[in-house]
Order: structure tokens, then sequence, then C-alpha cells
């Protein structure tokens, strides 16, 4: 008769036991005040616009693209923002913050959770570097790092770059343009006000080639008062009334028929459906 091994249980019991203990140290080691409190929600201050495109350093070549963009606009379009057909903003844009926004910060991940279009964002800061085995996405790939930069023991900045971003893009509605190359780093310092800690700002540097230099701005949020606020769902399909057809955006009216968006529009091509002699 063969005996039974009784290896294989005490290993498995090992195994689960160092597990456990590793889990209970990796816990102990992520001690939460060592971090901002950014418990809650945060609305944006002001309008959800980048900047005054007046100030952006575009090109000679994107600032012609960004003048018709607005040419567009004014005739009915949408020029070169993506966004109405339920596109993500895509990042640097999702830090406009169209909705309330959570903070979450774990041990190896900090995330940014907002509704709006697919805008919600990891931060990896467990120490990993760059691959090449990125696949791009509108939100992008965000390394970060924790920064105790006035030396109390405390972190009071956490420093991200972002790069790998899918487009179509646009820097807010306005269609103020980023490079079509998608080769855009976005580079961030995020960090309460120290005077109000219900402030939180990010002092965002977009480096992208339709820009002549790299450029900053400072986007400030607030943090809601009520200790229980309201996670509103944001479904950007639902009730979204354009509809775009090859090239062309038309509208759906209330009636449920296609509608021109500008003066003179073309009909769309309606070649493969059979249409009743007049």
């Amino acid at each position: 008769m063969r005996e039974r091994s009784s290896t294989g249980p005490v290993a498995l019991a090992t195994a689960a036991l160092a597990a456990a203990l590793t889990m209970a140290a990796d816990a102990r080691a992520f001690d939460e005040t060592k971090y901002p409190a950014l418990k809650g929600q945060w609305d944006r201050v002001g309008a959800p616009r980048w900047a005054d495109p007046r100030t952006a350093p575009l090109t000679d070549e994107y600032r012609a693209i960004f003048e018709a963009n607005l040419k567009d606009q004014a005739a009915g379009g949408q020029g070169t923002d993506p966004t109405y057909t339920c596109l993500s903003p895509g990042m640097p844009r999702i830090m406009n913050v169209y909705d309330p926004m959570e903070i979450v910060v774990t041990p190896d991940t900090t995330h940014i959770l907002i509704q709006h279009i697919h805008d919600s964002r990891r931060i990896f800061t467990d120490g990993r570097d760059w691959t090449e085995e990125i696949t791009p996405t509108f939100s992008g790939y965000s390394i970060g790092q924790w920064s105790d930069e006035d030396g109390d023991g405390r972190y009071d900045v956490l420093i991200i770059e972002t790069r790998h971003i899918k487009g179509p893009r646009s820097f807010d509605s306005t269609g103020l343009p980023l490079h079509e190359d998608n080769e855009t780093v976005v580079k961030e310092r995020v960090y309460l006000d120290k005077a109000d800690p219900n402030l939180l700002h990010d002092d965002i540097t977009v480096i992208d080639h339709a820009l002549t230099r790299p450029w900053t701005v400072n986007k400030t949020y607030r943090r809601a008062k009520t200790p229980r606020p309201v996670w509103s769902e944001a479904v950007c399909a639902e009730g979204n009334l354009h509809v775009v057809i090859g090239s062309e955006n038309y509208f759906l009216s209330a009636d449920g028929h296609l509608m021109p968006t500008r003066k003179n529009q073309p009909p769309p091509d309606l070649r493969y459906f059979n249409q009743a002699r007049k």
C-alpha cells in the first residue's frame, strides 16, 4: 500500500501563510497619514475651457487649422472637436473635469475617477518604468511619484507623466487642436492649496508638436462640502442627437427626422436604398 504524503498540504498551508504575511506587511507599509487628504468630491473651478486660445503657442500650421475649425463651428459644424460623437476627451482635456472627480490613493496606483466619457485615469506609483509594449488609449499611460517637497515627512505633491495617448483630441470644445501624430507628453504636479485644503491644484505642462514650446496651465478644483456627495451617472450616448454619416454630421429632430447642421449641407448618399419614383 502506498503511503500518502503530507508534503502537499503542508506546502500549500505554508504558501498561504507567506502570502498572508506579505499582504499584512504591505498593508502596514501603506501609511495613509503620509498622503494628502484627498477624500471627497472635487468640482472644477470655472468653465471647462483649457485656457484663452489667444495664449496658445500654436505653430503656424495648427493656428490655421484652429482658425478653420472656428469658421466651421460658426457655420454649424463641429470643427476639430471630436467629442460630439461620444469619443473620450482624452488627455490632457480630461483634467477640465466635466463631471465631479474622485481621487483614490492605493499603495501602487492613484485612481482619478470621473463619470463623463471614459475619463477615469490610473496613475501607477509602484516605481515602474516605460516600456515599448504599451497600447495607446485616450487617457494615456501615466506614471507618477509622490514627493515630500517641504521635508515634513508627508507627501504633498504627486508628480505625473503621461504618454501613449490616442487621438483624435482637442484641448476643449473650442476645437483648439493637438497634433495628429499623437506624440503628446503631459506632465503634472498635483497638490493641495497650502492656505485652503479644500482647493486642489494641477499644474499641467503639455508638450506637443502642434505647439512651438511646452504650454503650462493651472487647473483648480474645489472639494464639495457635503460629507456624502451624490455621484450621478453620465452616459454620453443617451440622448445624443448627432448622427455621423460618412464625413458629414447631421442632427436628429424631435420627430425623428434627419436635419442638416449647417446651411446648404448635402443630404446623405442613399444609393443603397430603394427610392420611390417621383
